[in-house]
């Protein structure tokens, strides 16, 4: 088995945070009152969802992990403070009274997602400055940061917090949600799939054309790298020396619930452990293609990652 340096190594994830909920059954009839199918129910499971998911995906690899982000007074908040102790995971969530948890409920029959629903609403002011604060007296401790960006208001302060890690000299990873790409200027790498990626800089003719118009926005973004995930095209690299191609690993695709998490926690992990960039990237290649695999956000082990 392949050996870390993991002595020392610290990740911080900044994000928004959720707990994914998950309602498993049989399906064997339609409902007579509208043409959708009836689950019934055999059992239930919740399991850390968005950046708390980035932050488990972490700590799997065996890399001392923190979390910031916020959570409601509520159940489902308590439950996610519960399942960051049990994976060993460092809270520093702020709990906000005015407004619920973030949550993502599948329900999933005959192994396949039928139905989606979110619960979701946006922190207030008072609770991210609080946050912005408790960020900046943690940054001084870690060397990688990891802001997890799913558009639901926990990064409202982004900018200031990349600006905060420059002056640090800290790698700071950001997986962008948006259009407004310009709030993560500075950021040491950017990790959009090809999807967000189009939004921002249009479609492509060729292959020729994606790099140079990737190339533009790194530029233009002061990026140290842009790593582009193209699911069956593997992953990209930009840099502003080469541009480097990881073709995708051939495997069943089960479920891409969470593989962007998986791959930035990855990227995060090996770079805290001094992995150099392109290693670094083809080992979280290799575990986006593992996680891919598996029902829902989910996690890829060391063991797994660097069989023997």
């Amino acid at each position: 088995m392949t050996q870390l340096n993991l002595t020392g190594s610290k990740v911080l994830v900044v994000g928004d945070v959720m707990l994914d909920q998950y309602v498993f059954g049989e399906v064997d009839r339609i409902s007579p009152e509208a043409p959708v199918p009836i689950v019934r129910v055999n059992h239930r499971e919740e399991r850390l969802g968005g950046a708390a998911n980035v932050a488990r995906n972490v700590v799997e690899l065996g890399i001392s992990t923190s979390l910031i982000g916020v959570v409601g007074e509520d159940e489902a908040g308590s439950k996610v403070e519960n399942l960051l102790r049990e994976s060993k995971i460092n809270s520093y969530l702020k709990h906000d009274h005015s407004i619920s948890t973030i949550i993502k409920l599948r329900v999933i029959g005959r192994q396949q997602q039928l139905l989606r629903v979110d619960f979701e609403e946006r922190p207030n002011e008072g609770v991210l400055r609080n946050k912005l604060s408790q960020f900046l007296t943690l940054l001084p401790d870690y060397q990688v940061v990891i802001l997890s960006d799913y558009a639901k208001g926990a990064l409202a302060n982004v900018r200031e917090m990349i600006a905060h890690g420059i002056e640090l000299k800290k790698t700071i990873l950001v997986d962008p949600k948006g259009l407004d790409f310009d709030r993560y200027s500075g950021a040491s790498i950017l990790t959009p799939n090809k999807s967000e990626l189009c939004k921002v800089i249009g479609e492509w003719k060729s292959e020729s054309d994606l790099t140079e118009k990737s190339q533009n926005l790194r530029r233009h973004l002061k990026l140290k790298a842009l790593l582009v995930t193209r699911s069956e095209e593997g992953i990209s690299l930009y840099t502003e020396d080469f541009v480097h191609h990881v073709p995708t690993r051939a495997r069943e695709v089960f479920d891409v619930s969470g593989a962007g998490d998986t791959v930035i926690a990855t990227l995060g992990a090996m770079l805290a452990s001094g992995k150099n960039l392109i290693d670094a990237v083809e080992i979280a290649n290799r575990a986006g293609g593992i996680v891919v695999g598996k029902l829902g956000t989910a996690t890829v082990t060391y063991p797994e990652l660097f069989p023997t």
